[in-house]
């Protein structure tokens, strides 16, 4: 929590001002209870209507006072927790951005999303808070204790004594409810993942009538969090009572033993009174002592969170000096040119080894090849054998465990990530679209695109035909994760905005999948014309849409198990042979 605060540094004059305001509201409110207590023992005896009207008008002086205060405190409080937030969730969120792919696999998205927004508002609840109560709290107390013995020193004994219990019985309650709270943060994580899991696959569990398994999976999380819930509001609900018994029984020792003080003449009525309100003010302050301490804990265990978040190093992080473009090594660096038009996008795997954390092995072993502008290289193998996980590397998306990948003779770890991605045109294997409309879903490829290009765009990924026929054209709206779109209409808006970009190097995941043959043979043949004197790297499941590339890379467990065109890898690669007679007959072949 410490560490969070350091945070609030930008905010240091408000919070001053605040405290300010909120000294000068809770010494009206102490100043008030002898005001009145002198109406009742100077005023009222001596019949002076003057002095009870004139300390009539200073009570309402004071109290109208200690109501701007405590306004002016509440709106700068406010302002400063809620800014406070702000800022820490724009400090998450870019810090977040910057994660590697193993960053997001270790916290894992529905944690991520709990740490940005339940978790980040408990932390923001605290400040107000503080700001309000744990301020005026002890100001309250300190100088109710102060003016209370001012009042009557013996009666006062009565009020010390019981601080204790109080005291006692707060300090129980948290230290049985603290554990408790960073469980109900991990519970309130595992109820976001299963509902996040139900409603983005609610169409695979319609298909396969599991939403009465989706229900149990939901309530199980539901009925856990609650429990734990209950089980923290049963330690804390339980101070309440214990504090308000002490609280009580001490107000009717605090009133028995003052009447006998003021039937004896050591005590005035005015000033019982008044102590006795000294006395409910700092019962009350000690109240929200207590108050504050049922939230610290949930608070802290939440702010853990979010500093865990803030002060995770991500594993991908660009170069401290961007370096001149130089070869990684005296003896592996190969004769390429610097970067021009007709060599821009040269990528190279040099014994590239990489693999998945806690994997038992490498999802990719000894990994070389390259890939050169002005040619398509194609990658095609068996499920698991390592395709995805090739192309991935190539943004850095992560970082190779040995080995290294070049892009025009540069190390990529030696480029900053903007500039890597810069020369990149990814179409992933899933199809992603942002809410909002066609044309700036396109434009994410490239922010200032005119209308034009979007439209030359289209054309090349055979989406203006469907695109032409809606009301808006390229207006027309975009449904969260393009849900009214079809699958093949989402890939090809995907493969238009990684074309409107005018990349080196176009990464083609899987992404002509969900197209029909027609669509796939047009649309292949206009990239063709499109990304001539560009590096063109295809990922694909069916032998037809790699048949024509100029170079296919045949994986299988990991490794390159066959390089060629082909015509070669038919003759000469039994993988590949194998993969093709899957898809295709012997006449087809010949």
């Amino acid at each position: 929590m410490r560490r969070l605060f350091g945070h609030l540094r930008p905010y240091a004059g408000q919070i001053a001002l605040c405290l300010v305001l909120v000294l000068l509201q809770s010494l009206s409110e102490l100043s008030l209870p002898t005001l009145m207590a002198n109406i009742v023992d100077v005023g009222i005896p001596a019949g002076d209507t003057r002095y009870i009207l004139l300390t009539g008008g200073r009570m309402l002086l004071v109290a109208f006072v200690g109501m701007a205060c405590a306004i002016g405190a509440g709106y700068l409080s406010s302002r400063t927790s809620t800014s406070f937030g702000r800022d820490l969730r724009e400090m998450v969120f870019s810090r977040v951005e910057s994660f590697s792919l193993r960053e997001f696999d270790k916290f894992g998205t529905a944690s991520l999303i709990t740490r940005t927004t339940n978790d980040i508002t408990q932390v923001q609840m605290v400040v107000l808070m503080t700001l309000r109560m744990v301020v005026s709290a002890p100001i309250m107390a300190v100088g109710g204790v102060i003016m209370a013995v001012s009042m009557d020193v013996d009666l006062s004994k009565t009020l010390i004594w019981a601080l204790p219990f109080i005291f006692l019985i707060m300090l129980s309650g948290i230290r049985r409810g603290m554990p408790l709270f960073r469980t109900i943060q991990a519970k309130v994580d595992r109820l976001n993942l299963v509902l996040r899991e139900n409603l983005t696959g609610i169409r695979v569990v319609r298909a396969f009538n599991r939403e009465d398994h989706e229900a149990k999976r939901f309530d199980e999380a539901n009925r856990d969090l609650v429990e734990t819930h209950l089980r923290v509001n049963r330690i804390m609900s339980s101070m309440m009572p214990l504090i308000m018994l002490t609280i009580n029984f001490m107000m009717i020792a605090l009133i028995w033993i003052g009447s006998h003080r003021v039937e004896a003449g050591n005590l005035e009525v005015g000033g019982l009174m008044a102590f006795v309100q000294y006395a409910m003010r700092i019962l009350f302050s000690l109240l929200n002592i207590s108050f504050m301490f049922v939230m610290f804990p949930r608070a802290a265990a939440s702010a853990d969170r979010v500093v865990e978040v803030l002060e995770s190093v991500p594993e991908i992080v660009d170069p401290p000096d961007e370096p001149e473009s130089a070869p990684v090594g005296p003896d592996s660096a190969p004769t390429i040119p610097e970067s021009t038009p007709s060599r821009r996008g040269h990528v190279e795997f040099r014994d590239v080894t990489f693999s998945y954390p806690g994997a038992e092995e490498p999802a990719l072993r000894n990994t070389s090849f390259t890939a050169s502008p002005g040619e398509v290289t194609a990658i095609i193998g068996g499920t698991g054998s390592g395709k995805s996980t090739l192309v991935n590397l190539i943004p850095r998306f992560y970082d190779v465990d040995s080995g290294a990948i070049l892009i025009d003779g540069v190390d990529i770890r030696n480029m900053k990530q903007e500039e890597l991605r810069s020369l990149i045109g990814l179409v992933p294997q899933k199809a992603v679209l942002f809410s909002g409309t066609i044309a700036d879903n396109i434009r994410y490829g490239k922010e200032d695109a005119t209308i034009d290009e979007i439209a030359h765009a289209c054309r090349i990924a055979q989406a203006e035909d469907f695109i032409s026929e809606l009301p808006d054209g390229f207006d027309a709206p975009v449904a969260q994760a393009g849900t009214n779109f079809s699958g093949g209409q989402k890939q090809r808006l995907s493969i238009a905005r990684a074309i409107v970009r005018k990349p080196a190097i176009y990464i083609f995941d899987d992404s002509f999948s969900a197209l029909d043959f027609r669509t796939d043979a047009r649309l292949r043949a206009a990239l063709r014309m499109e990304t001539q004197g560009a590096t063109v790297i295809i990922v694909a499941q069916r032998v037809s849409t790699i048949m024509d590339a100029d170079r296919i890379l045949v994986l299988d467990g990991g490794r390159i198990v066959g390089n060629g065109t082909h015509k070669e890898l038919l003759k000469t690669n039994p993988v590949y042979r194998e993969i093709v007679l899957s898809q295709m007959s012997e006449e087809e072949i010949a």
